[in-house]
């Protein structure tokens, strides 16, 4: 199980990182079809924004070309996902922990976002 950065959207300008992105989804339908047959399951997971040090150097980037503060820049991300809030590493975590569970064993192919239904990048 892999945890990418939400990639159901294009990402303007960043073509090359946004194919890679719809790679692994590809990848990932194609080896739970490979591999279901001896019961092992692969799933996607797509947490968006994710707290840290890493979205924290990307806002501080965003916000220092056209001068804005960090905070108003952060506002910005933190606006375009429906529930108005980042991701915090614990939950992907958790996702991950029910995926392997017996709760998650018919849960095989699929890319699930955990990421406050973001709608635009």
């Amino acid at each position: 199980m892999k945890f990418w950065q939400d990639r159901r959207l294009g990402y303007a300008y960043r073509t090359p990182y946004a194919a890679t992105k719809w790679a692994i989804i590809g990848l990932s339908k194609s080896l739970a079809i490979e591999l279901g047959p001896s019961g092992i399951r692969v799933n996607a997971l797509l947490p968006g924004i994710v707290e840290g040090p890493r979205i924290e150097t990307v806002i501080s980037e965003r916000a220092r070309t056209p001068g804005v503060a960090y905070g108003e820049m952060e506002q910005k991300y933190i606006n375009k996902a429906s529930l108005r809030r980042m991701v915090a590493a614990q939950e992907g975590a958790n996702q991950a922990v029910f995926l392997c569970s017996s709760a998650g064993m018919n849960i095989s192919g699929q890319s699930i976002s955990l990421c406050g239904n973001i709608e635009k990048l």
